[in-house]
């Protein structure tokens, strides 16, 4: 059987008809579109097809790419660009049928047209000087690939233009049989000459990476890296575009999920001790959140959406989401888990935003490290004494959209909501073992439905 793997960034108007495309195969039993943070309907229009969707650590295609082959089930990966809407509908059947019949491990395509400017006037002749035997490739640029899962695993994905050219090259250095088939006639957009420059500086760092000149120190990498940066808060309220009137907030764990995300993490990488040693005696938020991200360190992006996708959400929460959107609520996560996992329980439940701390990645592995959003800390829009709360995010986004505090709601289950609960114009307990917030709390629900919510969002 066959993953398809469709990296993705800001291509709403594509994104169907690709996933549609890889559909047409018979043997592909897994499509994953990897979102890259985007900033339009990419992953509305994605839902709409039924495949899995995940939303990558870091921006940057080499970042999608491994992830989503980190997730993949199959051997057998096809990995297609999410621009282009004219693929042939035998595209997958192309690209696979060497891995297939196994006549080789990696497989590059080509194009019926002339080869680009980038890869006439540098890669070639880069190629001809460091690693001649790869010229018999006629377009070491292109992005439309297959091969086996156990050699993808083997090699580095380059974050930037230079990808495809890197895993050619290493594909050959781990002795990979490599085949190029063609794929038929590809519309693309010429770049312009500012994007060529940019994709050739980045092609070439690639290339010196792997003859060591320059160790590897990239070219321009700082600038380019800090072009990259966004603000968590701007991505997770991109999809507000209009001025809300209505606010419903979520807590995840125990919430939206029947279980927590860092307690089932524990069981399954067996630091269910030194998780409970820190809870007990780190009072101080910021702490306790630093030090429980360290349990993380060395764990796989891959491995921590397993463990999310492994909790049960709440039956009718989709339901009851989509009709509190019918009602004019933006719906939300304020959680002090991690991005990369609410994120993905927003994708799941059609969520409009989510924040929540920021786990760091390296190479798709956690290091350890987490950023706290300054937004969760007391400022001018706080209203309680906590120096660490989600009310203090809660009211950020109040502000920022001019949403009044009377039309909104938060539920929550633990000791964490309960100043969010408090303020909001409706509070919600649901489901909690915590009398406090059950006594702060305007609406108190004790049992496995959201359905009492709609009782209360009028």
């Amino acid at each position: 059987m066959i993953s398809v793997i469709i990296p993705a960034l800001n291509e709403e108007k594509t994104i169907r008809k690709v996933i549609r495309q890889a559909k047409r195969n018979e043997l592909v039993s897994e499509i994953i579109v990897v979102d890259d943070k985007s900033m339009d309907n990419t992953i509305a229009e994605a839902k709409k097809e039924n495949v899995r969707i995940i939303t990558s650590t870091q921006l940057g295609k080499g970042f999608s790419m491994r992830e989503g082959m980190m997730l993949a089930k199959n051997e057998i990966l096809v990995f297609l660009d999410a621009d282009i809407p004219n693929y042939t509908a035998d595209i997958v059947e192309k690209l696979t049928q060497p891995l297939v019949n196994d006549e080789a491990d990696f497989v590059k395509s080509y194009f019926e047209r002339q080869a680009g400017r980038v890869t006439e006037i540098l890669v070639k002749p880069l190629l001809e000087f460091f690693f001649p035997y790869l010229l018999q490739f006629r377009q070491p640029l292109s992005g439309m690939i297959a091969g086996k899962k156990s050699f993808f695993e083997k090699v580095e994905f380059e974050n930037d233009y230079g990808v495809d050219i890197g895993l050619l090259i290493d594909m050959h250095k781990v002795n990979a049989r490599i085949k190029e088939v063609c794929i038929g006639e590809i519309e693309n957009d010429m770049q312009p000459l500012q994007a060529l420059s940019r994709m050739a500086k980045q092609v070439a760092n690639a290339i010196f990476k792997r003859v060591n000149i320059f160790g590897n120190k990239k070219i321009g990498q700082e600038a380019e890296y800090a072009q990259m940066m966004r603000q968590q808060v701007e991505f997770a309220t991109k999809e507000i575009v209009k001025q809300p009137q209505k606010m419903i907030v979520f807590d995840m764990d125990n919430t939206l999920l029947q279980g927590s995300f860092i307690h089932t993490a524990a069981e399954r990488f067996g630091f269910k001790k030194e998780l409970l040693d820190i809870i007990a005696h780190n009072k101080n938020d910021y702490i306790r959140t630093t030090k429980i991200a360290q349990l993380l360190e060395g764990k796989a992006f891959a491995e921590l959406i397993n463990i999310v996708e492994s909790i049960p959400i709440i039956g009718d929460a989709a339901h009851v989401i989509r009709e509190l959107q019918a009602r004019g609520y933006v719906c939300g996560i304020i959680s002090d888990s991690y991005h990369c996992i609410t994120n993905h329980v927003k994708n799941i439940l059609g969520l409009d935003f989510t924040l929540s701390n920021e786990l760091e990645f390296k190479q798709s592995v956690a290091t350890g490290e987490v950023k706290i959003p300054s937004q969760l800390l007391k400022d001018k829009y706080s209203q309680c004494e906590h120096d660490h709360c989600k009310s203090n995010m809660f009211f950020h986004i109040l502000n920022r959209f001019g949403i009044s505090k009377e039309n909104t709601i938060a539920v929550g289950d633990g000791e964490n909501d309960v100043c969010m609960v408090k303020l909001a114009g409706s509070g919600v307990s649901f489901n909690s073992t915590n009398k406090l917030i059950d006594d702060v709390a305007d609406y108190v629900v004790k049992n496995d439905s959201l359905r009492p919510l709609l009782e209360i969002a009028r």
